[in-house]
């Protein structure tokens, strides 16, 4: 297990536990580094959307937990938010409770010519994604997939 893996790892079981005493749920945690700043970043959700007293409620406990178990070694910063209208679906329980909304496709590499596809996610399995678009619909292999997100209109 990489060093990244092993703190989302530990964060999310230190999290658990907070996010239950404060009925919201954990939708991603990660571990990135931007520029020269290292960022440890936990996103909630719940039915309805998560509020800012949540977020902040998640923070403080979520901070002193990491604190006490000071198990990274870097010096970063602890951001908890809302994965927001334009989600990442990252895992399959992501991709669940997003069938039949509309999204946006990624590829690594160009299919028929394009990178970038937008539709309706129809099926997922572990190692294809389907959407429909207004012609047709497609099939995806997922290693093939660089991003997959909710799609919003304004």
């Amino acid at each position: 297990m990489s060093k990244k893996e092993n703190y989302e790892s530990k964060t999310e079981a230190l999290l658990l536990p907070i996010a239950e005493k404060n009925h919201v749920e954990i939708y991603d945690v990660e571990y990135v580094k931007e520029g020269s700043e290292w960022y440890l970043r936990a996103y909630i959700d719940r039915e309805g959307g998560v509020s800012i007293n949540d977020c902040e409620a998640v923070s403080r406990e979520l901070s002193d937990a990491l604190d006490r178990e000071d198990f990274v070694e870097d010096a970063y910063i602890l951001e908890v938010s809302s994965p927001g209208l334009g989600r990442v679906l990252k895992k399959d329980k992501h991709l669940q409770r997003s069938l039949g909304d509309k999204v946006e496709l990624k590829t690594y590499k160009p299919v028929n010519g394009s990178r970038e596809f937008e539709g309706i996610l129809k099926s997922f399995d572990g190692s294809t994604v389907t959407i429909q678009n207004e012609e047709e619909e497609l099939q995806f292999d997922r290693k093939d997939i660089a991003v997959i997100k909710l799609a919003f209109d304004f």
